[in-house]
């Protein structure tokens, strides 16, 4: 079975307050934990009211899965992919879509929601050690298309045997949430990691929060997020050749330039869909045109992945 290392951590301060990352040993710094998104949980508030603001975010973060993980069968993305049609889908869904229809567009169609159905296919044959035929790879792939999908806020309507994954944008639209939920709260100089990261305001200790880039060197978020994704981070075979972003093009493992790309923006539902896309990208000039086709978007790190593990 697939799995990926994956970690969710809200550390918030008041914007009053005289916090500091080397308080959270007082009383004052408390830490709750729990699982979303098939993730461990971590949030850690210095806040008079800690207690219940961590509440609201644990049932907001609950909300959206139950709304856009593959985890739960019951949430409104696991309906529409068993159904092929959801009414009166909810506002986030359509939001999460249509961000995401944005990056389909902006990369010429490498970034495609759609592949799940070849998601799938590989992931079963995986579990049974193989890599699937050619053949089930072109069939599959006549499953497949963005422009199939159907979004309006009566339904979302797909056609038979399509299905949706949001594992490419979903975390960092969370992140984006979970901020707005946090800033309503009353709070500031936030820095939440849903897998990918997303600051409100900066480091209580001045200036941005520092971030060590998995491409080496550092960048600095102060209202801004960053996301990360690495083709062969996770991968399907054992050996580490089939990487788990797919191309839609091919119907299989994009056979990437780069071991992983960072890029940073305003939001992380965009950042965490622009690194994704920018695995498929051939160039580091093809990267940069996609990118900077969203405001105040850019690319902090592109590291290219070694010559031998290039298929």
């Amino acid at each position: 079975m697939l799995t990926r290392r994956r970690m969710i951590a809200i550390s918030a301060a008041m914007a009053a307050s005289s916090w500091v990352p080397a308080a959270w040993a007082k009383p004052a710094s408390r830490l709750w934990t729990g699982q979303a998104l098939g993730a461990r949980v971590s949030i850690r508030l210095d806040h008079p009211q800690a207690e219940a603001v961590a509440a609201r975010v644990f049932a907001e973060i609950g909300r959206l899965e139950n709304i856009l993980s593959l985890y739960r069968a019951d949430s409104a993305l696991s309906r529409l992919n068993r159904e092929g049609r959801l009414e009166s889908p909810p506002f986030e869904l359509l939001e999460c879509l249509s961000i995401a229809g944005t990056v389909h567009k902006a990369s010429g169609g490498r970034f495609d929601p759609t592949v799940q159905p070849l998601w799938a296919l590989w992931a079963e044959a995986a579990a049974s050690g193989m890599r699937p035929a050619q053949a089930e790879i072109e069939r599959t792939l006549r499953k497949t298309g963005w422009e199939k999908i159907r979004l309006s806020p009566d339904a979302v309507v797909m056609e038979p045997g399509m299905a949706l994954t949001l594992n490419g944008i979903g975390q960092g639209y969370i992140a984006d949430r979970v901020v707005v939920l946090l800033e309503a709260e009353g709070l500031n100089d936030i820095l939440v990691d849903a897998g990918e990261l997303r600051a409100l305001g900066g480091n209580p200790e001045g200036g941005g929060w520092p971030v060590r880039l998995e491409a080496g060197g550092r960048v600095s978020l102060r209202q801004r997020a960053l996301a990360t994704s690495a083709p062969l981070g996770t991968t399907f075979d054992q050996a580490g050749h089939d990487g788990h972003i797919l191309d839609p093009l091919t119907g299989g493992p994009v056979r990437t330039a780069w071991r992983s790309v960072s890029v940073s923006a305003p939001s992380a539902a965009i950042a965490d869909a622009l690194s994704t896309a920018a695995c498929l990208m051939p160039d580091q000039a093809s990267i940069d045109a996609v990118i900077s086709r969203f405001s105040d978007a850019r690319c902090e790190a592109a590291a290219a992945l070694d010559k031998a593990r290039r298929a």
